[in-house]
């Protein structure tokens, strides 16, 4: 059994995008409207072209690209991490974030990566998640929010939410409605993370209730 070490009271995220970052999106409006107590002290982009990196500065967010192009994963890494700790992030948010992060990386924020990923995972790791779901032939798809270890979508689980596959769906019909949990999901993960309020039994997160 692993207990969550304290989380410092400024909360802070360092939000890690490559894309359009809608999960990011979905996070800020929802600290913005109150529904998740916490503070995004940085947004970081390996990619100079991502569309999310406008909307974190409309936010006024505090924005940094760090290109990973050319560049080791482990130097990459060390820059990244430079970052986040400079912004005193206290977890780690990848949202979109099309790169593996390094066994070194991982260390220096032991049980505070989080990652999205849209299946009920350990079934259909890797890309194209929808679309493996929906070619299996599957009757219940979903999302799930975990840790991020040393492995592809392989930490223990914090959140998941199911979605119906629907008689008249396809993998983009389905892709949506699980993106819909998705913006969700991850918001409550962050706020078991922020809360200290779970433990670690084996593989299973489990939330406690009082």
């Amino acid at each position: 059994m692993n207990a969550p070490q304290p989380i410092s009271s400024s909360r802070n995220l360092g939000i890690l995008i490559s894309g359009r970052g809608s999960n990011f999106v979905a996070i800020a409006d929802n600290i913005s409207a109150g529904r998740l107590h916490a503070r995004i002290s940085i947004v970081i982009s390996n990619r100079s072209d991502a569309p999310g990196i406008e909307a974190a500065r409309q936010r006024g967010l505090n924005v940094v690209v760090i290109p990973s192009k050319g560049r080791t994963r482990e130097d990459h890494d060390r820059e990244v991490v430079s970052a986040l700790k400079e912004a005193r992030a206290d977890v780690v948010v990848l949202a979109g974030y099309m790169r593996l992060l390094s066994p070194w990386f991982i260390q220096q924020f032991p049980h505070r990566i989080l990652n999205i990923h849209p299946s009920l995972l350990p079934s259909f790791p890797g890309l194209d998640a929808q679309k493996q779901a929906f070619d299996y032939g599957v009757k219940v798809s979903g999302c799930t929010v975990h840790f991020v270890d040393e492995h592809l979508d392989h930490g223990a689980i914090v959140v998941q939410r199911t979605v119906p596959v629907l008689p008249d769906d396809d993998d983009h019909s389905l892709a949506d409605r699980i993106l819909q949990q998705e913006h969700q999901a991850y918001s409550e993960a962050i706020r078991i993370v922020l809360d200290g309020n779970y433990e670690i039994i084996g593989r299973r997160v489990v939330a406690k209730t009082h």
